[in-house]
């Protein structure tokens, strides 16, 4: 016979199963930053490792910010060493062009293009200080606007100076995660968890709550996340507005990259609420950093408190991933 003791050492419940890593069937079709604005001057050009791969970054003197897939179809050098011609892209190695559209439209030595020298062209948008890039041919989501336009705002963007080493939807799963809210940040809401507040759409999900901030503050916030890769928050702390945005880039599967944006409304008190954003921002991250490097993220025994964090679980599970760059960009 068993002994109480172990009868009840059988009926632990085993940790569930993982989630699917990024990489396996693909990467998730969503938005990632790929550097800041800033960096990326016009005529300048950055090499980024993105999607275990890698593409480029450049600035033509249009002003514009295009995303492409690093090598040069010729024999495959690297665009990054390469420069910025008037809005095109030309390769270091034998000095072949690629317009904005990725395409050659030029050779070194004056052969006519081929057809086929082409560049893998990432749908890209420039936005909150960040310049983006959509893993697919055309994107399913938009970035979406926050409360005011961004010509009425005051916006420091950032990228953490390490990376962490989990997928991206790890980070963004802290968002429909009310426990964590309340336990590792320190908020207390002004009601019960917000689960029947949460309002989900295909690709994300959106909710407002009120409550008292870890630092005492008063805080009524709308939070937001689109995808696996993109959230925001927006409303008021101590009675004055502010935003964050926070993106998180994917340089290959196990790892990740956090951009993000403090926002405040410009006016006379914009330079001391972005100081408090910005620590808000620190003491966040600071306050997530060691468990996301750290987890072995796993769906075990949940709660009723775990009840939307469950269902964006389910969404990652069943989120569209493809990786149509995969043959430009490794």
């Amino acid at each position: 016979m068993t002994t109480k003791e172990e009868r009840n050492q059988e009926k632990k419940v085993r940790p569930g199963a993982p989630l699917p890593p990024e990489g396996e069937g693909g990467f998730s079709q969503s938005w990632y930053p790929i550097c800041l604005s800033a960096e990326l001057e016009k005529g300048a050009v950055k090499g980024v490792d993105f999607l275990d791969g890698r593409v480029v970054a450049f600035r033509g003197q249009n002003g514009q910010a295009k995303v492409m897939s690093a090598y040069c179809p010729h024999v495959g050098a690297d665009l990054s060493v390469g420069e910025v011609i008037g809005d095109n892209i030309r390769c270091a190695f034998h000095y072949w062009e690629y317009d904005q559209t990725g395409q050659c439209v030029k050779t070194g030595p004056g052969d006519p293009p081929p057809k086929m020298a082409c560049l893998f062209q990432f749908p890209t948008v420039e936005k909150f200080g960040i310049v983006w890039a959509f893993n697919g041919k055309e994107p399913l989501w938009e970035l979406p606007d926050l409360t005011y336009p961004e010509d009425e705002l005051e916006i420091f963007a950032y990228k953490y100076p390490e990376p962490f080493n989990c997928d991206p939807w790890v980070f963004a799963a802290n968002t429909p995660d009310m426990q964590h809210i309340k336990v590792v940040h320190g908020v207390t809401f002004g009601h019960d968890d917000p689960h029947q507040l949460v309002e989900w759409s295909e690709y994300g999900l959106e909710y407002n709550f009120s409550g008292v901030h870890g630092t005492g503050a008063e805080i009524n916030w709308d939070l937001g996340i689109r995808g696996t890769t993109f959230f925001w928050r927006t409303g008021t702390y101590d009675g004055w507005w502010l935003a964050a945005v926070t993106g998180f880039s994917l340089p290959k599967p196990g790892m990740h990259e956090v951009f993000g944006a403090c926002l405040v409304r410009k006016g006379d008190d914009a330079d001391a609420q972005m100081e408090t954003a910005k620590s808000l921002t620190v003491r966040t991250v600071g306050e997530d950093k060691d468990i996301l490097n750290t987890i072995h993220y796993r769906q075990g025994t949940l709660t009723k408190a775990d009840k939307s964090l469950a269902r964006y679980l389910k969404m990652v599970r069943n989120y569209p991933r493809a990786h149509p760059s995969e043959e430009f960009i490794k």
